[in-house]
């Protein structure tokens, strides 16, 4: 089974709920267990999120009004990306072993968040052109699911 979709949404913040729940009624519909749909949904609402408050240009224009979420449900995989045209993530400070302090700052939880409920986590900056976070967690399923992985 295979399900995927893209949204371009504005930089509001009424664009986050948006996309949450129909990453939640995808995985419904699909038959994803709840725990597993909610987890991704807070992942996918902490990157929306950052992409509404930090993701466009310091120049206005319609290249940054707008974001994008895409979603892939693939086998028993979920794949989420949000992409924005802002600055891009700035350089980490390290602490000890290489471990980041964003705990430490009022801003960057939601990175670390994304990092929790996620199995795998990539965040990379285009230079001149924005960021994108993905993230995937391996899916599991309710007991007689309509689209399980095949």
């Amino acid at each position: 089974m295979s399900i995927w979709w893209s949204l371009h949404l504005r930089r509001e913040a009424a664009s986050v709920p948006l996309a949450r729940r129909l990453l939640l009624d995808s995985m419904n519909t699909a038959g994803v267990d709840p725990d597993i749909s909610y987890d991704l949904s807070v992942a996918l609402s902490e990157a929306c999120a950052n992409a509404v408050e930090h993701g466009g240009d310091a120049e206005p224009g319609p290249h940054c009004a707008a974001y994008r979420v895409t979603a892939y449900l693939d086998g028993d995989t979920c794949r989420i990306e949000v992409t924005d045209s802002g600055p891009g993530f700035p350089p980490v400070r390290r602490r000890g072993a290489g471990r980041a302090v964003a705990h430490l700052r009022e801003s960057g939880r939601g990175l670390c968040l994304i990092e929790q409920l996620a199995d795998h986590v990539h965040f990379r900056n285009r230079p001149g052109r924005g960021a994108v976070v993905s993230f995937d967690k391996i899916l599991k399923w309710r007991e007689g699911a309509l689209l399980p992985a095949s």
